[in-house]
């Protein structure tokens, strides 16, 4: 097991380029089983969940051909329903996304159920209930059994939550169904619109991208294609929230603003501003980092939401940023029963945070953090981690730094580049 030994209290200065979207990157991958010609996926990001995509969808007979640069050339010319690895599919949840495009291209699909970060129930109801709008049949035992005995039909459907892996299953699955489908409630998630543009450019035919309905007009063949994964916004943030803490200063370039209003707004909350200037983001030195209270002084509340609000993902990120900032704020994440039990890692870290149950907390700050000896639970805890230990005095170690590789590209190595001091090592 690896893990991080960081030497915190350096701001962090320079310039830094985004990895791919991480989850854009896989299901990307996954559409690539619907058509027998080659997709040249390019920006892909170097991580752990990537790799073990890949080691799926080989499995399944798809030939994939490194290009060098993060570019793959995908060619699942011909594809088989092969018993694919559970404890693989234990390690990544867009495991299931394989279901939508093998249900479609082949008819069958046998699917050990999908892993993935432990921060509570993840449902996968959504997925099911779609799938069988479209006609196919599921059974599950342990396992899934995907089968559709005969083409795809389109369908009108509601979602019963705007599930993103959900409407991205949905949508795969219904870009080659005979007839028109209808998702209402679907996700429109930076990364679910991505995924339609790239089936757009393979002959799909998908309106209202962006929108909470998507309208597929079912074609008979998809043919390759070529498409480029946008930038992380999670990682985006994650490094505007690591110059805040240590009171640095950096450019971030690519980093598609485009996306990012809702999540400005709250991290202005917080007191964390940036500048935007053409594609790249800039943030300025010496952060107010002041909580902005609601009107008559009461305590703000900061509560994640379906995208175009705070995403789920970034709640970490904030509560650590919310540890350097005067004032008190209230987080609720209703999403996952999971997702704030890593607070009590902080607090041994010195920050001040009144676990209220498993879906809020109270954040007291500015408090001064110290170097302790944790342990990442998940992706975006671990990098909420990492900036506490940025911004702590002292030495900080974060074991399972794997976790982190999951999400996040080089994270060491793009720190250094920033003046961090953190070193990987492997655990005795």
């Amino acid at each position: 097991m690896e893990k991080f030994v960081i030497e915190g209290g350096i701001p962090l200065k320079g310039e830094i380029t985004p990895s791919g979207n991480k989850n854009a990157a896989l299901p990307m991958l996954a559409a690539a089983l619907l058509t027998k010609d080659p997709v040249i996926l390019h920006n892909l990001p170097d991580i752990r969940d990537v790799r073990d995509m890949r080691q799926l969808i080989s499995r399944l007979g798809v030939n994939v051909e490194e290009l060098g640069g993060n570019s793959w050339r995908i060619t699942a010319r011909t594809v088989r329903p092969a018993d694919l690895d559970p404890d693989l599919c234990a390690r990544i949840r867009a495991s299931i996304l394989l279901a939508g495009p093998m249900i479609a291209r082949v008819g069958e699909i046998h699917l050990p159920p999908p892993g993935g970060d432990v921060i509570g129930r993840r449902r996968l109801d959504t997925h099911l209930l779609a799938l069988k709008a479209l006609g196919a049949e599921v059974h599950y035992r342990r396992s899934f059994d995907f089968q559709a005995r005969k083409r795809l039909k389109g369908a009108d459907f509601l979602l019963d939550e705007a599930s993103v892996t959900g409407t991205e299953n949905a949508v795969m699955a219904a870009a080659t169904a005979k007839g028109t489908t209808v998702i209402r409630n679907a996700a429109s998630e930076p990364h679910v619109q991505e995924l339609c543009q790239m089936l757009n450019t393979m002959g799909a035919r998908i309106t209202g991208i962006g929108s909470n309905t998507l309208v597929i007009e079912g074609v008979d063949e998809l043919h390759g294609g070529e498409a480029t994964v946008g930038p992380d916004y999670l990682e985006v943030v994650s490094y505007i929230g690591a110059a805040a803490v240590t009171g640095g200063e950096l450019r971030i370039r690519n980093a598609g603003p485009q996306y990012l209003d809702m999540i400005r707004m709250v991290f202005g909350r917080l007191g964390v501003r940036w500048l935007v200037e053409g594609e790249d983001i800039v943030v300025p030195p010496r952060q107010r980092l002041k909580i902005e209270p609601d009107l008559g002084g009461a305590v703000p509340e900061i509560k994640t939401n379906i995208w175009p609000a705070f995403p789920t993902d970034l709640m970490s990120i904030a509560i650590v940023v919310a540890t350097q900032s005067r004032g008190s704020v209230l987080f609720h994440n209703w999403m996952f029963e999971g997702r704030m039990y890593f607070t009590d890692k902080l607090k041994s870290m010195g920050a001040q945070i009144i676990l209220c149950d498993p879906h809020r907390c109270i954040v007291n700050g500015p408090t001064q953090l110290y170097g302790e000896k944790v342990e990442s639970p998940d992706i975006r805890a671990g990098m909420a981690l990492l900036l506490a230990a940025l911004a702590a005095e002292g030495q900080t170690t974060i074991r399972n730094a794997g976790q982190i590789d999951r999400g996040y590209e080089r994270v060491d190595e793009k720190l250094r580049l920033l003046g961090a001091k953190i070193e990987r090592a492997t655990e005795k």
